[in-house]
């Protein structure tokens, strides 16, 4: 089986308090646009969301209820960090014949089912894999004392998304030395490549943006405004 995980715990600290899942874009939530996605990809066949606690109730009326996803079959409690979240949606899906696991920022919710799709793949062909996309700034590595240090090589640069799709048992495992550990990652393939597993990249689109801070919100209007009036 393969099954879609859906982080969305954050406690919205760079927007002002206010949680990112539930803002509404065109009177839809960002949530709900993003598990639409996943509803209507084929290839999932199931979705676990890993939500605040206080937020459990709040996501299963206004999110599930609300738009009739009926592949969601877990709502889970997050932990304190992204990686504890991460790890309490796995363990709540363990068990149910998961071979592959798509790990997606719930507030990333313009990725295209195509874009699922060839990531579900490469996943399955690798292992791992993640969406990502070149890098378009010039990057530079800065010193202790704020300075430029050296210009890294662009054309070596990815910028990286979600969806990651990993084996379960892979994923499962990177996690358990993770939580054995005390390490935290900024994505879940970080975890996966200390263990010494190569992560396959695969394009992914520029549209493809996580909702962080308020001025994202006007790109995401933008974006949404677009594809709705090339429908």
């Amino acid at each position: 089986m393969v099954f879609a995980l859906i982080p969305a715990a954050g406690r919205g600290a760079r927007m002002g308090g206010v949680k990112k899942p539930y803002i509404e874009i065109a009177g839809t939530p960002i949530l709900a646009l993003t598990v639409r996605k996943f509803q209507d990809c084929p290839s999932i066949d199931g979705i676990a969301l890993v939500v605040a606690e206080e937020d459990v109730e709040r996501c299963r009326s206004e999110i599930v209820e609300r738009f009739g996803f009926d592949k969601v079959v877990s709502i889970v409690p997050g932990g304190e960090t992204r990686r504890e979240s991460v790890f309490n949606g796995l363990r709540a899906i363990e068990g149910r014949g998961v071979d592959l696991v798509a790990i997606h920022d719930g507030v990333r919710p313009f990725v295209g089912i195509e874009l699922i799709e060839r990531c579900l793949e490469e996943g399955r062909r690798w292992g791992a894999a993640t969406a990502a996309v070149p890098v378009k700034d010039t990057i530079k590595e800065g010193d202790e004392e704020g300075f430029a240090a050296k210009t890294l090589d662009r054309s070596r640069l990815w910028a990286i998304q979600t969806p990651q799709v990993f084996r379960f048992d892979l994923i499962m495992e990177a996690h358990r030395l993770a939580e054995k550990e005390g390490i935290e990652a900024t994505d879940d393939a970080g975890l996966v490549e200390r263990m010494g597993v190569k992560v396959k990249l695969v394009m992914g689109s520029y549209e493809n943006i996580k909702i962080t801070t308020p001025e994202d919100l006007i790109f995401a209007e933008a974006i949404l405004k677009r594809c709705s009036g090339s429908a």
